[in-house]
């Protein structure tokens, strides 16, 4: 399946992503090709409404340029704990060259099932953390722009606008 990133714009990063009821050879055949677009964009996070699927997965490889790092494939991942705070610069590969400063927990436990169908849990901080928050907003239909503070989101409003333009334009 050819997949390619959505733009901010794009309503389908508005909605909530379906939970996944049967882990089979299409659900491991997304997280492979999300694997892939992710790779080939440089990112460290992808959730799957973000290649226009509205299905409860997200992969996240936290490995630097070339060094890729263990990817981690979640399906339907929740937060389940939350503790302290870190603000910190974060980008995403749905709203190309816009970066802002994001106040997230700073340490979170995310319960998923892997692609063999086993219930698993992480506890996380730093990179990880943000990266695990970032994406499931994403599966739930929030974005990082609804994170920022409103005289961030007041500096970037013409980038935005030309971007959904762009975006619904094509």
């Amino acid at each position: 399946m050819m997949m390619k990133i959505v733009k901010y714009g794009d309503p389908v990063l508005r909605k909530k992503a379906q939970k996944i009821t049967r882990i089979d050879e299409h659900v491991v055949k997304l997280a492979e090709g999300m694997i892939s677009v992710l790779h080939a964009a440089k990112g460290i996070g992808l959730a799957a409404n973000q290649v226009g699927v509205q299905e409860k997965l997200c992969v996240i490889d936290t490995g630097r340029g070339d060094k890729k790092g263990e990817v981690l494939c979640l399906i339907n991942p929740e937060v389940t704990a939350f503790e302290g705070s870190a603000v910190f610069e974060e980008g995403c590969l749905s709203f190309p060259e816009i970066f802002a400063e994001i106040d997230r927990p700073a340490k979170v436990t995310v319960s998923y099932k892997d692609l063999k169908g086993k219930d698993k849990e992480v506890t996380a901080e730093g990179i990880l953390a943000r990266v695990l928050q970032h994406e499931i907003d994403h599966l739930n239909g929030v974005l990082f722009v609804d994170r920022m503070s409103r005289i961030k989101h007041m500096l970037l409003s013409k980038r935005l606008k030309a971007l959904e333009k762009e975006t619904r334009g094509k």
